[in-house]
């Protein structure tokens, strides 16, 4: 997530270990489970390296996949969410604000992106349905987002989006809130499209 690897960087398990202070076991086990999350490829005679850029198509699919499935389950939500997991997406929200406004900027973005997702896997977790919850995880929605793009403005609009979705739980208004998230979907990718013309 800290873009110490560059996409499509190869990863040397030998320098890792070293780094790390482990044997190369550990990391081998994890490049591995990182290869079936599809965040590192491995070649065969080469080894690993770190997944390339998501490109325009994949941008795309991403969307229309999230466009697809989470405003309905953020409707479904509202009716499923008890009092103290309105709670903690507030404070998720919060803790976003808070950081938003602290440090170095990539740093920031950093903490945005992974409270981001934190945020949006606790609406996904109130909608009960497991089933759309591990399939926009296994996206890695957030981390492709991250590594296309950081910047203030981003986050301070998205801060704005998600202040519309909690005071749409706050209200207990499932159209609201399923209309706030979709908006919040497609401002997102629109932030982010203008990155595929450079």
């Amino acid at each position: 997530m800290a873009l110490k690897i560059a996409p499509g960087a190869r990863i040397t398990v030998d320098n890792l270990a070293r780094e790390l202070g482990v044997s190369q076991t550990p990391i081998r086990e994890a490049l591995g489970r990182l290869e079936g999350e599809g965040l590192v490829h491995k070649t065969h005679l080469i080894g690993f390296s770190a997944a390339p850029q998501i490109s325009a198509r994949q941008f795309g699919e991403l969307y229309e996949l999230r466009l697809l499935l989470e405003p309905h389950a953020t409707g479904r939500a509202v009716g499923q969410m008890t009092d103290d997991m309105l709670a903690t997406l507030a404070e998720a929200a919060g803790v976003m604000g808070r950081r938003a406004k602290s440090g170095d900027e990539r740093a920031r973005y950093s903490q945005f992106a992974r409270q981001d997702a934190v945020f949006h896997d606790l609406i996904l977790q109130s909608a009960g349905n497991e089933l759309v919850r591990e399939t926009l995880a296994h996206q890695h929605t957030h981390f492709h987002i991250f590594r296309l793009m950081f910047h203030s403005r981003v986050t301070e609009e998205a801060l704005e989006e998600h202040e519309a979705i909690i005071t749409a739980f706050e209200a207990r208004n499932a159209a609201a809130a399923e209309a706030a998230m979709r908006i919040h979907i497609e401002r997102s990718r629109d932030r982010l499209l203008p990155v595929f013309d450079e």
